[in-house]
């Protein structure tokens, strides 16, 4: 059963109240099968890459159950505005 985008957001909204940034990509053409993520939160602080998406996969296990595919990208605010940042100075639109 597809997974709706609104409904992925709320549920990262729950998970994660304190989250800077959120974007979410459907990447299966509509069909809500598949999306990819952009999380931006300071609880990410101190973890590695590995465990913040293990934190994020144990969060969402009944909403990426439900999926074909989930690709995330997580960062702190300050990663964020790094990248952010990078992106501007060469003259791109996408940060990550």
């Amino acid at each position: 059963m597809p997974v709706a985008a609104k409904d992925l957001e709320a549920a990262l909204k729950r998970a994660f109240p304190e989250m800077t940034y959120l974007e979410i990509m459907d990447t299966s053409s509509g069909c809500g099968a598949s999306y990819a993520v952009i999380i931006v939160n300071p609880t990410f602080e101190g973890k590695l890459t590995l465990a913040r998406h293990r934190l994020v996969n144990q969060l969402l296990k009944d909403e990426i159950a439900q999926l074909h595919a989930f690709s995330q990208k997580t960062y702190t605010p300050t990663q964020w505005e790094v990248i952010k940042a990078k992106a501007e100075a060469e003259g791109g639109t996408s940060a990550a």
